[in-house]
């Protein structure tokens, strides 16, 4: 019988709610007889031991074994948690990947919530909507700073193995894209299109994790969107991804576009993992992630830019989006490409540094080209004079670049 390991973190947030933390589980694929079914399992203290507003460190490992069970279906099960934690009343999930928060209400814990009741939900429902695909299930959920650190790194690792699998994939080499509306919790007129060159802007559902949901659920949150009818490549403007987003966002969309920022870019819920807009002085692009809480030459953090982006609405210059679309071929291929982007955060910057210099010398036959986008070290007080002046000293190619048209 096959045998599939997946985990996932939560940051549980305080103030209104319990605990805190900031922890990713791992995703494993191993094959070896699985144990009891409806184990579940809680290592550390209980949500009863925490003190309310505390930081914690949380991470949950869904052990999963059924004769038609494939690796491919791994990541789909993952991102389903997303949905299956947000049916609980009085309890929130977001976010993605390594970067994910839940937040536990006072009342769902005065009512004898706990984190075994997490095991509990996920238990219940992978069995009931992967019933084709999983005989017996158990949960292991793990408290605490050191096991989780080790988990994080593991997972990080599994996830790199993933996005290569989409290397040697174009959007032009594919048959179909794929929507995702898993996000229509939060923002009901939200839309992913999910292709190869650019994965859903929570940074969890590549194009191979769609077309994964679709096959197993071909009723679900992924659907086929065909691309025959293209009326703009620059901007990748599709008549059928017109109609699919219309059909999708219940006529809040009428248009969207796959790679331009300015024109009918697509639209955003809250679960990105990053933010760009454009900086006016140098006719940039600038980026920021959820892990950054400084200011950014816009003027505003990432909260405040996530505020006017978020909401399943069109902002024409600013966009949520996945961390590897920065060093896509097809990032803001309308407006120029990623020889736009003057600046992001240096954390962002050095995880991204390879396959950003990759791209930039294949694109435009530039040399560390990451050397030349400024972060909060050599611009550190973020003014947009402060930037020019750095993009001068480097010879940024964004001020060789056409003006955008705003």
């Amino acid at each position: 019988m096959k045998y599939k390991k997946f985990a996932m973190g939560l940051l549980l947030l305080a103030g209104s709610q319990l605990a805190q933390a900031e922890q990713i589980g791992s995703v494993d694929t191993v094959f070896k007889w699985l144990g009891p079914d409806h184990k579940i399992v809680v290592e550390g203290p209980e949500l009863d031991e925490l003190e309310c507003g505390s930081k914690i460190s949380l991470s949950y490992t869904v052990e999963v074994a059924g004769k038609n069970m494939q690796p491919d279906f791994e990541p789909v099960f993952e991102r389903k948690i997303h949905q299956f934690l947000n049916c609980v009343e009085g309890l929130m999930h977001t976010g993605q990947r390594d970067m994910i928060r839940v937040r536990i209400s006072k009342a769902d814990f005065e009512a004898g919530f706990r984190f075994r009741h997490i095991g509990e939900v996920l238990y219940a429902k992978i069995k009931s909507e992967f019933d084709t695909v999983v005989d017996k299930c158990q949960v292991k959920i793990v408290v605490g700073d050191e096991p989780n650190a080790a988990l994080r790194k593991h997972a990080n690792e599994v996830f790199d193995k993933r996005d290569e699998r989409l290397k040697s994939m174009t959007d032009e080499s594919v048959p179909v894209f794929y929507s995702c509306i898993m996000c229509q919790a939060f923002s009901p007129s939200h839309v992913c299109i999910v292709t190869p060159e650019r994965l859903g802007l929570c940074g969890a559902v590549s194009w191979l994790d769609a077309k994964a949901t679709n096959e197993l659920d071909p009723q679900g949150p992924c659907q086929v969107v065909t691309k025959e009818r293209c009326l703009d490549e620059r901007t990748g403007r599709y008549e059928d991804v017109d109609e699919a987003v219309a059909e999708y966002s219940h006529g809040a969309l009428e248009h969207v576009t796959l790679y331009s920022l300015l024109e009918d870019p697509m639209t955003s819920c809250g679960c990105f993992e990053c933010i760009c807009g454009i900086e006016p002085c140098s006719m940039g692009v600038v980026i920021t992630c959820r892990e950054y809480a400084g200011m950014t030459p816009l003027g505003m953090t990432f909260s405040e830019m996530a505020s006017m982006t978020g909401g399943g609405v069109q902002t024409p210059g600013f966009m949520g989006h996945g961390k590897h679309y920065i060093a896509s071929h097809k990032f803001l291929k309308a407006e120029g490409g990623v020889a736009r982007l003057v600046w992001l955060p240096k954390e962002l910057k050095d995880q991204i540094r390879d396959k950003l210099n990759e791209t930039a010398k294949e694109l435009y036959d530039i040399d560390n080209f990451a050397d030349m986008v400024a972060d909060e070290t050599n611009c550190p007080s973020g003014d947009p004079e402060e930037l020019l002046a750095y993009l001068t000293e480097v010879g940024h190619p964004v001020l060789g670049m056409e003006p955008l048209d705003m």
